[in-house]
């Protein structure tokens, strides 16, 4: 099962953490514009500019519902949205997945989720986002990975990668967080987050950046490097699992759950996920 996003009440483990302050961590280089990776170290493997005039199939696939089929109604977190692929669309040269306030399902709101598993999965990478990002209590984009194989078990004993979630009352701030240990309910988590000197997530486009590697990974936003954490685990292997398996990305704008709350009077919709490109890089 998949459940994202808990904050509230986490077991946290030690990290190397910075926020806006651009202090600096000797595990991984800063990469100015969080766009250029060192082509002497790292290979464009997968990427997605959002060119075409719909969504590329060969990578992505779009789940939708309220995760009712799987067995996780409310997408394990108690969401109002009802996942439909209209709601993603391709122009323009982005993607642009977008809240609505419409019943469909029995459910108050639709909104899109898209996943690239058995198209793209990998075991250590890179990833790179550029994307700009709603607000407004209730909304709760987010770029993330999961397990493509289950190996350890389920959620989150396989692990989950969270390269950038927000909460939309809070639309200065992003965070990345690790999910492993048990299957729930005795998972555990680890994370940070960055906060913007000025403006918020949805004033312009930013790039959210993550580099997996074997026992270490990190988080940039524009370049910038605010986490290292190089500590987790899984009952069922032993370090770096459950972070040595192929992992797929997923992208999906959530309206209400437990994290963000349900949207309020002051909640302005549609609302607007937009990402102008994805692209995964592996070591040479």
């Amino acid at each position: 099962m998949v459940f994202r996003g808990f904050l509230a009440g986490l077991l946290l483990w030690p990290v190397v953490a910075c926020g806006a302050s651009g202090a600096s961590d000797p595990s991984g280089p800063d990469i100015p514009g969080g766009e250029s990776p060192d082509t002497a170290v790292w290979t464009l493997v997968w990427r997605d500019e959002f060119d075409g005039t719909g969504l590329d199939e060969s990578r992505w696939s779009v789940q939708t519902g309220d995760g009712c089929n799987l067995g996780i109604c409310g997408w394990g977190n108690n969401e109002l949205q009802w996942y439909q692929a209209s709601n993603a669309v391709v122009s323009d040269g982005v993607l642009r997945i977008t809240a609505r306030r419409q019943s469909v399902g029995g459910k108050p709101y639709t909104s899109a989720r898209i996943r690239s598993a058995g198209k793209g999965d990998w075991t250590y990478a890179r990833v790179e986002a550029r994307a700009r990002l709603p607000k407004g209590r209730g909304m709760w984009p987010a770029i993330w990975m999961l397990p493509t194989d289950n190996a350890y078990g389920g959620w989150a004993a396989s692990g989950e990668i969270d390269i950038m979630e927000l909460v939309g009352h809070q639309p200065a701030t992003v965070h990345g967080t690790l999910h492993y240990g048990d299957a729930s309910p005795n998972n555990r988590s680890s994370g940070a987050s960055f906060t913007l000197p000025s403006g918020t997530f949805a004033d312009d486009f930013h790039t959210f950046a993550l580099e997996w590697e074997p026992g270490v990974i990190r988080w940039f936003v524009d370049g910038q490097l605010y986490q290292t954490q190089t500590k987790w685990s899984t009952t069922t292997g032993g370090f770096p699992a459950p972070f040595n398996r192929r992992f797929h990305l997923l992208i999906n704008l959530a309206v209400g759950g437990n994290w963000p709350g349900n949207p309020d009077a002051d909640t302005v919709f549609p609302q607007d996920m937009v990402v102008d490109w994805i692209r995964v890089y592996q070591r040479k």
